[in-house]
């Protein structure tokens, strides 16, 4: 998460001149995402993504300057100067700040991580020291500056990110910089933007040392720093932790409620070019006598198609314990832990709060929706189920096949072709030895990985799609098999047409009949 509405100061941060050597020897050592599992060993490796520092003490025992480098950066081990200057360019490191001196041994002075990008490139994530995300003891009461490193949500975004190459990128609370170093792969002019300066600081420490083009970095909240520029794309993982106070504001909105989420999306519709997407990560209240559809709803803002995706919904003493846990009072006095927990559901029960729900929300601008041409594209759905990341193709085929969808009607779309999408198979479901199936699943394994129940026409249907047919013909040649009438197959069967084109299970062929 990054900052998007308050702002503070913590330590001075290195510099980056010396950041190429720094890079080359890193590499030199294998100090890799890759390296790291070899070197760690799949328990260990995991276990520090939960920020677990046992298992890869015992895993770097040696004295190779891959394993000094983990000491170092990951696990914030103080490692002799003789053994910190054959793994590092100790005397640019020190000059820049990256390490410190303490007696006869060396100190790093922030967190280094291997990433692996998308196509197996070798990057490194910087944030502040004991602030990579992960581990069931939180992060724990920081200082309100202070720069986190990568989570879940943070890839969770970059993989549901749709990849276009374009002109302009907008990464809005950068954080650290992870979504600023991916969008630096398809966007010739990346910008970061957050409320803390020590979070540019960072973000450009991340580019650098990632061998990534440098971005524009300025300093402001919300959209603010960016006056009325417009982009291609918008991504932004905010603070939007629901809670009383804001007392922290590398993860609390700072606003009441959820109304930092809804006011970036809300305002992002203003600062798309046609065609742009704004994919965000957000928390929103279930309020009672209230559908939260419809709360999400309201939140699209004119001109825009939408995609929202409920992940996740937890009850407020479930979303209360997280958050507390995340900062750490749950290991302080108890009487100020129930009294903290008192002052969240005073203010849950104030507004009629009943849940928390976590999600995507994906924006597309549109010159036809804005001008009253087509009607907005708005799907709000609940999906908890696994997903096969990454999604960004994915997402922007969502909105190409809402495109399709809206412009054919059921003559034109009984007239087109259509192909099974790759990786989807069929199950039928009944009891053993039956002649008969009780019903019929379609099963995607890539992407969404979705389900969906059909009738045997439709199945018939989907399982002879190869592009060759028009739909009508398909629905002919099955009245006949059946001996259904024709005529009844083509006025009824459009609309689960339209549904398994929706959810991705058929894809309109290239050339209609």
């Amino acid at each position: 998460m990054g900052h998007v509405s308050t702002t503070s100061t913590t330590p001075s941060l290195p510099v980056p001149t010396h950041a190429v050597r720094l890079r080359e020897a890193l590499l030199a050592a294998d100090f890799t995402a890759d390296g790291l599992l070899d070197l760690l060993g799949a328990q260990a490796y995991a276990a520090l993504a939960r920020s677990e520092t046992v298992p890869a003490l015992r895993a770097t025992r040696g004295d190779s300057p891959l394993e000094t480098l983990v000491r170092l950066f990951l696990l914030q081990r103080a490692v002799p100067h003789e053994r910190a200057a054959a793994a590092l360019p100790l005397a640019e490191a020190l000059a820049d700040g990256w390490v410190v001196h303490e007696d006869d041994t060396v100190l790093a002075t922030v967190d280094v991580r291997p990433y692996g990008g998308p196509d197996g490139e070798d990057w490194f994530i910087v944030s502040d020291l004991g602030c990579a995300v992960g581990g069931a003891g939180g992060i724990g009461k920081k200082d309100e500056g202070v720069v986190l490193g990568v989570g879940g949500a943070s890839t969770t975004l970059a993989g549901i990110t749709v990849r276009t190459p374009v002109a302009t990128a907008l990464d809005l609370g950068t954080g650290s910089g992870i979504q600023a170093l991916h969008a630096a792969r398809h966007a010739t002019l990346v910008t970061a933007t957050d409320l803390n300066p020590r979070a540019l600081d960072f973000t450009r420490l991340t580019l650098a040392l990632s061998g990534a083009r440098g971005a524009e970095l300025l300093t402001g909240s919300l959209f603010e720093p960016v006056d009325g520029d417009t982009y291609d794309l918008i991504v932004s993982n905010p603070p939007f932790v629901i809670s009383p106070g804001a007392g922290l504001t590398y993860r609390d909105g700072g606003m009441g409620g959820d109304d930092l989420c809804r006011t970036l999306v809300q305002e992002a519709g203003e600062r798309l070019n046609d065609g742009g997407y704004a994919q965000f990560l957000a928390n929103w209240q279930h309020v009672e006598g209230e559908e939260w559809q419809d709360r999400l709803r309201s939140w699209v803002p004119r001109g825009c198609d939408a995609w929202i995706v409920q992940r996740e919904v937890q009850d407020v003493t479930q979303y209360t314990e997280l958050w507390l846990r995340d900062s750490g009072d749950h290991r302080g006095d108890p009487a100020e832990y129930r009294l903290a927990y008192g002052r969240w559901l005073d203010e849950f029960e104030a507004s009629g709060t009943r849940g928390i729900g976590f999600g995507w929300i994906t924006l597309r601008k549109s010159a036809a929706v804005a001008s009253g041409a087509a009607e907005p594209s708005i799907v709000i759905e609940e999906w908890p189920h696994p997903v096969e990341q990454p999604l960004g193709d994915t997402v922007r085929a969502h909105f190409e096949r809402q495109d399709y969808l809206r412009g054919r009607d059921d003559a034109a779309l009984l007239a087109d072709r259509f192909v099974l999408a790759p990786e989807v198979v069929q199950e039928q479901v009944g009891l053993p030895g039956a002649e008969d199936p009780e019903h019929v699943l379609l099963r995607q394994n890539r992407g969404m990985r979705r389900a969906t129940r059909v009738d045997h026409v439709a199945a018939g249907f989907a399982g002879v799609c190869d592009g060759t047919l028009s739909a009508g013909r398909i629905l002919d040649a099955i009245g006949q098999l059946t001996g259904e009438d024709p005529v009844l197959l083509r006025d009824r069967t459009p609309q689960a047409i339209r549904l398994l084109v929706e959810e991705g299970f058929l894809l309109p062929a290239t050339e209609q009949q």
